[in-house]
């Protein structure tokens, strides 16, 4: 009697045993990776950087040459803000759209990190860009790491080790930053917006613009006309050794003071409120710091940073 009808139902048996055992781990692989969204694409970087494999994630607010405070989501933004596993926002205003999509969608299994509450900051905090702040990063990085670690317990050595790599990387940063301090002390400066007011004020720089000004227009209301009189004077007469205001969103208030920087030969440094293209986090702040220093030390202007 032949064994070939035997030898070829067990072959079948052995390919449809290798095919479920490639389905079910394929199953437990995409179990493994999480939906995340980082409202804002600095915040989705950090959300990568500690994830790693494990994460899927979607950054929201990405475009650089768009103004994030006039942001509106769409019904497909809103469904992916909704059907995320981990969401990670700014808080302060800036984002209050997402507030809404999560509330109006409830998951108990959602985590959700607001960084004005890990920073511990009121409502009241007039500026709200606390990507610039040195102290931000380490703190969400640390956050994601502890939500991912409750949800995927089994990679929780993983995250820790990503966090202590992430923290190590912001080094150079922090040194730039205290060197920029040492040697340039009280540095004069103009800006537009607020929107690298931490990290100037961590570079120990005097933001001689008054705050009145800068609210008016990261808020687009008109400012006092005393206030605009200050500041074309500080420019005017070289009171700065450099004017920074937003890239991503100019008015013809802005431009008359980019003008007046020019006529008096002040640098001009270009800040971005969403983290440009070709750039991770760490060396996005680096840059705009280089940016500082080139402008103080060398008159150098940037107005992109590429």
């Amino acid at each position: 009697m032949s064994l070939l009808p035997s030898v070829l139902s067990s072959h079948r048996f052995l390919g449809i045993a290798l095919a479920c055992s490639a389905l079910f781990a394929g199953t437990a692989q995409a179990a493994d990776v999480l939906r995340a969204v980082g409202v804002e694409n600095e915040y989705a970087n950090v959300i990568s950087q500690i994830g790693g494999p494990y994460v899927q994630v979607q950054a929201i607010e990405s475009n650089p040459n768009t103004d994030p405070h006039t942001f509106q989501a769409s019904p497909a933004i809103a469904r992916e803000v909704a059907q995320a596993q981990l969401v990670v926002r700014n808080g302060l205003g800036y984002d209050s759209w997402a507030k809404k999509i999560l509330a109006a969608n409830p998951n108990r299994a959602r985590k959700v990190i607001v960084v004005q509450d890990l920073l511990g900051l009121p409502e009241s905090t007039p500026n709200p860009h606390l990507w610039y702040k040195p102290e931000t990063m380490p703190k969400v990085a640390a956050a994601v790491a502890d939500a991912l670690s409750a949800m995927l317990p089994e990679h929780r050595g993983y995250f820790a080790a990503q966090v202590k790599k992430f923290d190590a990387s912001l080094q150079p940063w922090y040194q730039g930053l205290a060197a920029f301090r040492k040697d340039y002390p009280h540095t004069p400066v103009a800006v537009s917006e607020p929107v690298a007011d931490y990290m100037l004020e961590a570079a120990g720089c005097e933001i001689k613009t008054p705050w009145s000004l800068q609210a008016a227009i990261m808020n687009g209301t008109d400012p006092a006309p005393q206030d605009v009189s200050l500041q074309s004077e500080l420019l005017g007469k070289r009171r700065v050794k450099v004017f920074l205001y937003n890239q991503q969103v100019t008015s013809s208030l802005t431009q008359s003071f980019l003008a007046k920087a020019k006529q008096a030969q002040v640098p001009v440094v270009g800040v971005y409120e969403t983290m440009p293209a070709g750039y991770d986090y760490q060396r996005w702040m680096m840059a705009e710091l280089n940016a500082l220093r080139a402008a103080v030390v060398h008159g150098a202007s940037t107005t992109v940073l590429h």
